[in-house]
């Protein structure tokens, strides 16, 4: 996936929160900081969620290095990590930490199915 469309799944995302009353900011560079940092930050004054982004065709492969840095980074800040996924033709399902396939080289791995067995839909994600 190109940074660009990265970066434009990120704004969606963060439009979508905004929409449905939530407070959301994007980490400009997240990726790109030695420190632990998410894509968004997000909160309603009920939750506080730290969120990594992903998207892909069918699957995508999540190194262990960064869901490890948002759990640290959560920690720190108070906040819940979350992976949010979105596929094309998908809209974007919500994935805890602990729901995450480990693959056999010791990272991540989730795929359309996947997401839509263990995931939560975005409009089920900001009733909770």
């Amino acid at each position: 996936m190109s940074k660009a469309k990265g970066t434009r799944l990120e704004r969606e995302l963060f439009h979508m929160f905004w929409t449905n009353s939530w407070g959301s900011i994007r980490v400009a560079g997240s990726g790109s900081t030695s420190l632990p940092a998410p894509d968004l930050l997000v909160g309603n004054s009920k939750r506080f969620l730290a969120i990594e982004c992903k998207a892909g065709k069918e699957k995508r492969y999540i190194r262990r290095g960064q869901v490890e840095e948002l759990v640290e980074f959560s920690t720190k800040f108070g906040a819940e990590p979350w992976i949010a996924v979105r596929f094309n033709n998908m809209g974007w399902y919500f994935l805890g930490v602990d729901k995450l396939q480990d693959t056999k080289g010791g990272n991540f791995v989730v795929d359309k199915e996947f997401c839509k067995l263990n995931g939560i839909t975005f409009e089920d994600f900001i009733k909770e």
